[in-house]
């Protein structure tokens, strides 16, 4: 593993459950059944930066549910700080099924009503976290997205 030189890399955006069919190379219809797997392409980034010996951090809301309790625990287990996490009382942790059809074709499905990442707002970041930043990395369906590129990006 490599040693940590303390630039902090810090992922925004979206971390979920991602439901993945028991069997390969089958449709989401045809799945017999599904694993739960962390999910999300910030938090994935986050872990495999903390996992090469990276200084990282994962910016983005969670369900107060046993979901999102699950996520941030994955996170701490990493190595990931959590101080860029808050949960959400009245929204739930967001789903994805997921899957790699015979013919290479990725199909999704998610559920989202909104979920809890959706609803981030500018009160509930973690401002120390993200002016302490070296690098970012964004993928976001929430709003708030544009509200932290166009307060601390330009």
């Amino acid at each position: 593993m490599a040693a940590n030189n303390g630039g902090l890399i810090v992922s925004f955006g979206e971390m979920l459950i991602d439901f993945v069919p028991t069997v390969s190379g089958v449709s989401l219809a045809e799945a017999p059944g599904f694993l739960k797997a962390a999910g999300g392409a910030p938090a994935n980034v986050a872990i495999a930066v903390s996992r090469l010996g990276g200084n990282s951090a994962f910016i983005g809301k969670l369900g107060d549910d046993e979901f999102g309790n699950m996520l941030a625990g994955i996170l701490k287990e990493n190595g990931v700080s959590s101080d860029g996490i808050c949960f959400d009382t009245k929204a739930r942790t967001a789903l994805a099924f997921v899957t790699l059809k015979a013919d290479g074709d990725r199909e999704f499905m998610f559920y989202r009503n909104p979920s809890a990442d959706m609803l981030l707002t500018p009160g509930e970041l973690n401002l120390d976290l993200i002016r302490s930043v070296c690098i970012s990395f964004f993928i976001s369906f929430s709003q708030i997205y544009w509200y932290f590129c166009s307060t601390f990006c330009l």
